[in-house]
């Protein structure tokens, strides 16, 4: 028997399993940190939502600690660095409010369609104004989805129920994945200028704040009505109310903001706007789930077994630990360049590992990865543990292929192919003295340190003047190199540039290399330096 604080309130469901399973369980509320200091020592597992914060302090405290569960998704207030460090699992519930978070989506999307707040608000102020609320019927009208995660998917089940034409874009995902669902794989820029309706369910990164900016509101359908329940910030409120204004978005619908709750919002005062407090996930429905799946989670551990919701910690046998350890990191870099280099529809990442690494099981290498090319997909924290089963939910098919005998010039190789439906990508690197190297492109043989946050890839005609004329451009644009690496085919062939800046590279900037004359296709990359959670060994 394990005896289990439950520290910020769940569902009762979830305490009596806990209690079912044979454990001791403490319901104790609103503790400080100074107070779950004094007392998180007596416990071999902890339940948190989001009002505790699991700190690194907390945590040195928690000699007996197993485990850690958050009955949510984010795990921002748990100091998870420091449970890894301490040997603590650390789980969470990812799955339990997706219905809960598409159903609201869509109830957003209904009410766009047919004015119910509005007409609500009417009804309250003793008016019958039936002319002003004209809607519009959802069948027959096309649906863009950005984002087929979870929740993306279930929106695409219920669209299809109501008889609309779903296309969605997710380059994330599997062509397979995208037809089982029923839905036609489009463009962004396709998907924006047919769309009646949008919704979007994607991640917040750099990569995708003001997803439906400047340029994409150019190409949007006129009267074409937005939903945002996913993150703020994906949206451009200022481009959004001035659409509203003018009359060219006929509505939009957002659960989410950028600060929450928001201060200034001036989307208050527009009548075809549906605003909500963040309530995707506020259903009872979901609350009891997201507690008994993390339960769920936590009794596994407590019985030791793995956990399928695990973020941290994955186990490995010393000795594969030893001899693939070092290649992690590689594994991971050559994810994350290949699949920024993919162009279209992912379907297949093959793992190929040459050399004296390949007489081992090489499935965490495919983990890292994986980690590498889903870490620009999500928000989710991505890692050893999780990686496959979050890439076999989109679709994506894993290939791993080993040759012992086949580290050419290098005494190991870690190559990533991802495989797409506008091509093929290959990176492969090495470990140099603990630091990662890129060594194969495509067809090009090179031998750089991926060091620098933002890298421009080219490819491009080998001629005089090419480098200079690079170089001379970034000066006009005050974007400071911090390396080179050029690779050819032969002289005056085919050839690739990689160009490392400390500075971020514009949209300017990437226009006018694209029109030097000899230049092929200049793709920018960024790269961090972070590398996968270091699993435990078996044993300890």
């Amino acid at each position: 028997m394990a005896r289990v604080l439950v520290a910020d309130p769940i569902d009762e469901l979830g305490v009596a399993r806990l209690k079912a399973a044979g454990h001791h369980v403490d319901v104790r509320k609103g503790l400080s940190e100074d107070e779950l200091c004094a007392m998180v020592g007596d416990y071999e597992a902890m339940v948190v939502r989001s009002e505790t914060k699991v700190t690194e302090r907390i945590i040195e405290h928690a000699t007996k600690m197993l485990g850690i569960g958050r009955a949510g998704v984010g795990v921002d207030n748990i100091d998870v660095d420091a449970a890894t460090q301490h040997g603590i699992a650390v789980v969470n519930s990812p799955t339990g409010n997706t219905i809960a978070a598409a159903e609201h989506a869509f109830a957003l999307m209904i009410s766009l369609a047919r004015n119910i707040p509005q007409a609500d608000a009417s009804m309250r102020r003793s008016e019958w104004t039936r002319s002003r609320f004209m809607g519009i019927e959802l069948r027959g009208k096309t649906l863009g989805i950005i984002g087929l995660g979870r929740v993306g998917s279930e929106v695409a089940h219920r669209a299809r129920a109501f008889q609309m034409h779903v296309i969605a874009y997710d380059p994330y995902v599997s062509m397979e994945r995208v037809r089982s669902l029923g839905v036609e794989s489009v463009s962004m820029e396709w998907l924006l200028r047919e769309s009646d309706f949008i919704s979007i369910h994607t991640p917040l990164t750099s990569g995708t704040k003001s997803l439906i900016g400047e340029p994409e509101f150019a190409l949007l359908k006129p009267g074409v009505r937005i939903v945002n329940a996913a993150r703020g910030g994906l949206v451009d409120e200022r481009l959004l109310q001035k659409g509203l204004t003018e009359g060219s978005i006929g509505g939009a619908a957002l659960d989410v903001f950028p600060v929450e709750p928001p201060q200034d919002l001036p989307l208050r005062e527009e009548q075809r706007s549906v605003l909500t407090p963040h309530l995707g996930a506020s259903t009872e429905e979901a609350q009891v789930e997201v507690a008994l799946e993390v339960v769920d989670q936590l009794l596994s551990v407590l019985s030791g077994g793995a956990a399928q919701y695990t973020i941290n910690m994955p186990f490995v046998p010393q000795e594969v630990m030893e001899a693939l350890g070092p290649y992690l990191p590689v594994a991971t870099a050559m994810g994350r360049l290949a699949i920024q280099l993919a162009d279209g529809q992912l379907e297949t990442v093959a793992v190929r590992v040459a050399g004296e690494i390949a007489h081992h099981d090489i499935e965490i290498l495919a983990s890292a990865a994986l980690v590498g090319v889903l870490s620009v997909a999500t928000d989710m924290r991505i890692n050893l543990v999780n990686a496959q089963a979050m890439a076999q939910e989109r679709g994506i098919r894993i290939v791993e292929e080993k040759d012992p005998e086949g580290g050419e010039q290098y005494l190991n190789l870690v190559g990533v192919e991802v495989r797409s439906t506008g091509g093929t990508v290959y990176t492969a690197g090495t470990s140099v003295h603990g630091t990662v190297h890129l060594n194969r492109l495509n067809d090009f043989t090179l031998d750089m340190e991926p060091s620098a946050p933002y890298m421009l890839f080219t490819t491009h005609t080998d001629q005089p003047g090419m480098i200079g004329k690079v170089g001379t451009i970034a000066g006009e644009h005050d974007a400071n190199i911090s390396f080179m690496e050029v690779g050819r085919a032969a002289p005056r062939g085919a050839a690739t540039m990689i160009v490392g800046f400390d500075d971020p590279v514009t949209d300017e900037m990437l226009r006018d290399i694209r029109a030097i004359e000899g230049m092929t296709t200049a793709r920018l990359v960024t790269y961090e330096t972070s590398e996968p959670v270091q699993p435990r060994l078996r044993g300890t």
